[in-house]
């Protein structure tokens, strides 16, 4: 793998309380200024086959929505993006992704809503590239726009003015957003493709390389699904060379239970229900039991659902809720980790006949609701590494990577953390 050099030190960014004089609970600018990691370059790369390496060095990097804020309930400053380094996250490395320098206009208009959704390669150049969704305008009438939008890496980063996804006419069904999109090699060909929501059960399925002007390869007919939301990411959980998708029938994400399936991919892409799963809040692809396929954790309020070696499965429970799942094989063993964060962020450790009942528990780094962001290996070490964020409030947060080891995730401390109030002096 080619790679190119990236800055060493890891300038950590602890979280700050709120100035004692200043009642709305924000830090002012000039102070939060001094404590910020200085800005440093994007180190270039040459490609790499990393996971979200944007930059194409070699090394993952973080993608980070929802950044903190100058002030409660103003504007989104848009995406952030941290860089990686053969140490880890670099929080000085850092860029910021805004519709005003980096989204397309729709009919002369800049959208408001800048989220980031996905991630893969779709063009096939060796850089990750992001899509994003946006709010295009429409009057609602008839099929409204595409909201999504592809920012392409680039040995710089992600750079650039983001192009419009081209979804073919033939490959749209109803007047739904075309939207929810999950990046994946459906077809076994080596090329990212995107999976979108299409109406009445439906997925509209574009094959990559996709061209920078945003349109994909081939697109056909929409396929039948057995449910409305596509999730991911995306994986091959019975081993046969092309990725599967979650297909959710509604709800979750704090929108109550729903049922969920295993969308199985094939030289068609995913045109074949695999198996159907439990009703839950939140589905976990991972292998958790050591079988010959993947397992699917379905996390529900009551407790957790456990299906081995799909998509034929055996049957298991966890009695702990699951509301947030994660999978993540932190300790290089082989066997992926149960994460859960819905309520606490719990860690059970993989075994043989499936995720221990005992869990691990970590952090978190700050006061406040804690979620995970990613689960990856940041550091090229082999194993996984958990990054997660403590929100205090719209203007104080914490961000902080803890590394596995060959006994898991063990560290007291993380070793990376910082704010992403630090986006604000960029």
């Amino acid at each position: 793998m080619r790679t190119a050099s990236a800055p060493g030190t890891l300038l950590l960014l602890a979280a700050c309380g709120p100035d004692a004089r200043d009642t709305s609970g924000a830090e002012p600018a000039s102070a939060h200024a001094a404590k910020a990691p200085a800005r440093l370059p994007v180190p270039h790369g040459e490609g790499s086959a990393v996971t979200d390496d944007f930059n194409g060095d070699g090394h993952r990097d973080l993608v980070l929505n929802d950044l903190a804020k100058t002030q409660s309930h103003t504007d989104d400053a848009g995406i952030g993006i941290v860089y990686g380094s053969a140490r880890g996250l670099v929080p000085g490395a850092r860029q910021l992704l805004g519709p005003a320098r980096h989204a397309a206009r729709t009919r002369g208009e800049l959208p408001a809503v800048f989220d980031a959704e996905a991630s893969c390669d779709l063009d096939g150049d060796g850089f990750t590239d992001l899509v994003v969704s946006t709010d295009p305008p429409y009057d609602g009438r008839g099929r409204p726009p595409v909201p999504l939008q592809i920012l392409f890496g680039s040995p710089a980063g992600l750079s650039g003015k983001a192009v419009k996804v081209a979804v073919p006419e033939r490959a749209r069904a109803g007047n739904d957003w075309p939207d929810r999109p999950v990046c994946g090699d459906f077809d076994g060909d080596e090329a990212g493709d995107l999976v979108v929501h299409a109406s009445g059960g439906r997925l509209t399925y574009l094959r990559g390389p996709f061209s920078r002007a945003g349109a994909p390869s081939a697109a056909g007919a929409p396929l039948p699904a057995p449910g409305q939301l596509p999730t991911g990411p995306a994986a091959d959980v019975n081993r046969d060379g092309y990725d599967d998708l979650v297909v959710r029938e509604g709800g979750g994400g704090g929108g109550g239970d729903a049922a969920s399936a295993v969308v199985l991919g094939g030289p068609d892409g995913p045109a074949r229900t695999g198996v159907t799963l439990p009703a839950g809040l939140d589905v976990a692809l991972g292998d958790f039991g050591g079988g010959e396929a993947l397992d699917a954790a379905v996390g529900t309020m009551g407790g957790t659902a456990m299906r081995y070696d799909l998509p034929a499965p055996t049957r298991g429970a966890l009695a702990t809720p699951g509301s947030a799942l994660d999978a993540g094989d932190f300790d290089g063993d082989g066997r992926d980790e149960l994460v859960s964060s819905g309520t606490r962020l719990r860690i059970f450790p993989g075994r043989a006949a499936g995720p221990a009942a005992t869990p691990v528990t970590v952090g978190p780094p700050a006061p406040g609701t804690t979620r995970v962001l990613a689960v990856g290996d940041f550091d090229g070490d082999g194993r996984a590494d958990l990054a997660v964020r403590s929100y205090r409030s719209e203007t104080q947060d914490t961000v902080a990577v803890y590394p596995g080891s060959e006994k898991g995730l063990v560290a007291a401390e993380p070793s990376v953390q910082f704010s992403t109030r630090a986006f604000l002096t960029d």
